[in-house]
């Protein structure tokens, strides 16, 4: 409607006001009102195809089309946006579960120097411990061979001291008493 206004009163203003002096106004020989004319066939034409409506219709459709496209824009931006609060969220909770693992792994690091101290320190007092029981072992061991060898010493000693104050009657008679002392031992 508002088009039709529009090329009527353009119809109308254009040619009266346009037309050079003297020339009639309803000639053919006026370009203004040929002019004129043929913009009223053209917009006839137009009108009778319904360019207009099939215009419109193309406009419609692609307004639609935006709108759609606007719409999926939308659904698509509430997706990202999802998206990404779901990331987040992910974000801290591996922050989190990053820290727990960061101060699990330093607890055990800490408990395991504290086994690790504690074994080193058992380690070096069995040592110590095995050091000094071989080494009162070592002392035991050289006071028996002292021993043994002052017995022997002894023994030897003495036998040849008794050898040489005793006779042979004597002899015998020490000997005989200790088998006699042996044999009482024994049974």
């Amino acid at each position: 409607m508002k088009l039709r206004l529009a090329t009527i009163s353009t119809l109308i203003a254009g040619p009266a006001l346009a037309a050079p002096e003297g020339t009639p106004f309803f000639s053919l020989y006026n370009t203004d009102l040929v002019v004129a004319i043929a913009f009223v066939i053209f917009i006839g034409i137009l009108v009778y195809f319904k360019v207009p409506s099939l215009v419109s219709g193309l406009l419609d459709k692609r307004a639609d089309t935006i709108r759609a496209e606007l719409d999926e824009a939308r659904q698509l931006r509430e997706e990202a946006q999802e998206l990404r609060a779901s990331f987040e969220r992910k974000k801290a909770d591996v922050k989190e579960q990053a820290e727990r693992i960061v101060a699990r792994a330093k607890a055990d690091a800490e408990l395991a120097a504290k086994q690790a101290r504690e074994d080193l320190e058992s380690s070096i007092a069995r040592r110590l411990k095995a050091a000094e029981d071989q080494i009162a072992s070592a002392e035991a061991a050289a006071l028996r061979d002292v021993r043994n060898k002052a017995v022997a010493v002894a023994v030897a000693a003495a036998g040849d001291l008794i050898a040489k104050n005793m006779d042979k009657a004597e002899a015998g008679k020490l000997v005989e008493e200790s088998i006699k002392t042996v044999e009482a031992r024994l049974h």
